[in-house]
């Protein structure tokens, strides 16, 4: 199966646009690929800190939820990161050359938006090694623009 392009399913334009492309997607799972490159975001040319990792994984959950949204022929929504817990990374930063594959499982959607997910991100070889995990919490209210003017949003 053909992914879509990943700026249709992240609703970050330009730069901000941190994965490369989605590899392969399920009703509960996502994994996307990031090449760490000298003009990538957060680059100081010669790697990107760890703690960007974090961000990877949010944006892998929010290609997760607007893969969904082009299944079911929705328009993809914007949510928020909440917060990460438990965020290890084995290393410092991920180098220039670096290829990442970030992983996404969810493990808990309520019907008021709140998710979490289990994430992980591999350094992408034939063995892959995990260089970073975190649970990551997320919302996705169904009316972004009233929950932003702090109205009810359920």
């Amino acid at each position: 199966m053909t992914m879509p392009d990943i700026r249709a399913l992240v609703p970050h334009s330009g730069a901000m646009v941190l994965l490369d492309r989605v590899l392969s997607a399920d009703d509960e799972n996502l994994c996307a690929e990031v090449r760490i490159r000298a003009d990538s975001v957060f680059c100081d040319g010669e790697a990107v800190g760890a703690w960007v990792g974090v961000e990877y994984m949010a944006q892998a959950i929010a290609a997760h939820a607007g893969w969904l949204a082009l299944r079911r022929d929705e328009p993809v929504k914007i949510g928020f990161l909440l917060g990460a817990r438990r965020y290890e990374a084995s290393r410092a930063h991920f180098s220039v050359g670096s290829v990442l594959h970030v992983h996404a499982h969810r493990v808990l959607q309520g019907d008021n938006g709140l998710g979490a997910f289990e994430c992980r991100i591999d350094d992408g070889g034939a063995a892959p090694v995990t260089l970073a995990t975190a649970t990551v919490t997320v919302f996705q209210p169904d009316n972004v623009n009233q929950f932003l003017q702090g109205g009810s949003v359920v």
